[in-house]
């Protein structure tokens, strides 16, 4: 009802005043339909985390199918958007659980491609698309040396070698 109110908004020659406005408990109507969303929105977030919490991928999935079918009848777009974005949003879970944490940020991609910008600015023009190959491909390859000697590499080859058919995992020659 306090939405209802809210949403017919504007001045109402019964009413005298801007619906929207008017004090309820010492704060304006759409103060408290703002508050209502808010504490909605964070209690569906809720329910959903909740399939990010599970062990495996099943669990994932089933506890992504209840919280769907509890949201269905009122908020049936939700449910609907749950169950086209189902396999996207749970295709970490075919990762192994020490991944799954790196898995969800991107902040290691957002830093290569800040140090890619920073350095063509520098640049400015280049003469052709060449050299913006070669220079973008050195970066990436000083990147890579990087990470595979850093002591705590974001993913290691062993872990890595679990996701592999080839049981043998080694790194590529280096070009001479």
């Amino acid at each position: 009802m306090l939405l209802g109110a809210v949403l017919a908004g504007g001045r109402s020659r019964r009413f005298g005043s801007d619906k929207a406005m008017a004090l309820h408990h010492g704060k304006p109507l759409l103060a408290h339909a703002a508050e209502a969303v808010i504490l909605c929105g964070r209690t569906m977030a809720g329910f959903i985390a909740t399939a990010f919490a599970q062990e495996t991928a099943a669990d994932a999935k089933t506890q992504w199918h209840k919280v769907a079918d509890q949201f269905r009848p009122t908020v049936p777009k939700l449910a609907t958007l749950m169950d086209t974005a189902e396999e996207d949003v749970l295709a970490y879970m075919s990762f192994p659980p020490q991944h799954r944490t790196k898995l969800h940020s991107t902040n290691p991609l957002e830093r290569v491609n800040g140090e890619i910008k920073r350095r063509t600015d520098v640049v400015g023009i280049f003469p052709n698309e060449d050299a913006i190959t070669r220079l973008v491909g050195a970066i990436l390859l000083e990147q890579n040396d990087e990470w595979a000697v850093q002591r705590a590499r974001y993913m290691t080859l062993e872990s890595v070698a679990q996701l592999s058919d080839d049981p043998l995992v080694t790194l590529p020659q280096m070009a001479a």
